[in-house]
């Protein structure tokens, strides 16, 4: 998040309560067709009673999948009883091994958060998350000379670093210049060094697979930019204010699921209109594939939860 952001920050009572989001989960989503959950962010571990909230969802019979995205500051104190309470599969974002160079992505304000990102990875590491993916977004000219470095966290240990080319999402000073490296590029690198094969790891993400020989673990690239997938992206979008979209970056279509819920509108209606919301999923993938992702969009990744 940059420096001189100026963010709208949300009330609490903008915010679905964990008994709303249970309720839209259990009587319209999962009859919808929703079987695989991931909380993502902002950033979801700092929400009240989130260990209560991944109970109750992996609790669900339908319940097939249940992960995470963090940055990990506080999954240190968090990761044992989130895997007790049923969390299995986490992602963590992890753009530098150099604290310095981390601390410039992240926007520090005079505290460096390094150590406290790598303690809460190793603690998630220690009491049984598998698999453990870590994201690094590239930017040229700031973390990618580290790839190798990052990419050799996969061999030892069962780890699966995935590579995401980074988005220019509302970064105007980047839309004149190519501001992401090509994943194939960052492969390239790999394969000089160590040689590359495909790989497999249990998700059901964009990310293409590969695997340093021998290596316990795998890397991914997500290729938004290079390659784009909008054609197949699977993913919907709950907002903590409740808004269910088809897509991050395209909110011609979406439905404000909160606002009818404390409305009285009812559970029917509402999956209903979710439904129709689904089927159009495909037509908006293309729309997205055709125009590109980057186009004229006003708000950074840090805003639209990205």
């Amino acid at each position: 998040m940059p420096d001189d952001a100026e963010l709208n920050y949300l009330q609490r009572q903008e915010f679905l309560s964990n008994d709303e989001l249970l309720l839209l989960l259990r009587e319209v989503l999962i009859p919808a067709g929703f079987t695989r959950f991931r909380l993502t962010g902002g950033e979801p571990l700092l929400r009240t009673g989130l260990v209560e909230l991944v109970r109750a969802i992996a609790a669900y019979p339908e319940t097939q999948d249940l992960s995470m995205t963090t940055n990990g500051f506080r999954l240190s104190e968090l990761a044992q009883d989130l895997h007790e309470a049923g969390l299995r599969r986490i992602n963590i974002s992890l753009d530098s091994l150099e604290p310095e160079t981390f601390d410039r992505i992240i926007g520090n304000r005079g505290r460096s958060r390094w150590q406290q990102v790598w303690d809460g990875i190793q603690t998630a590491h220690r009491v049984g998350f598998s698999p453990l993916k870590l994201n690094v977004v590239v930017i040229p000219g700031v973390n990618d000379g580290e790839v190798l470095d990052l990419a050799a966290l996969s061999i030892e240990r069962e780890w699966h670093v995935r590579f995401i080319e980074f988005m220019p999402i509302g970064n105007a000073e980047l839309f004149g210049r190519k501001g992401w490296v090509d994943s194939e590029q960052l492969r390239q690198q790999i394969r000089e060094r160590w040689g590359l094969s495909i790989g497999k790891v249990a998700g059901n993400g964009p990310a293409d697979i590969f695997q340093i020989p021998g290596a316990k673990g795998t890397l991914g690239f997500i290729s938004q930019m290079s390659e784009c997938f909008c054609d197949r992206c699977n993913r919907m979008r709950l907002s903590a204010d409740g808004w269910l979209r088809p897509c991050l970056l395209n909110e011609s279509r979406q439905i404000d699921l909160k606002t009818a819920l404390r409305a009285g509108v009812s559970l029917p209606d509402l999956r209903a209109e979710v439904e129709q919301l689904l089927a159009a999923k495909p037509e908006i993938n293309f729309k997205m594939r055709e125009s590109g992702v980057t186009g004229a969009y006003g708000r950074t990744m840090s805003q639209i939860g990205g």
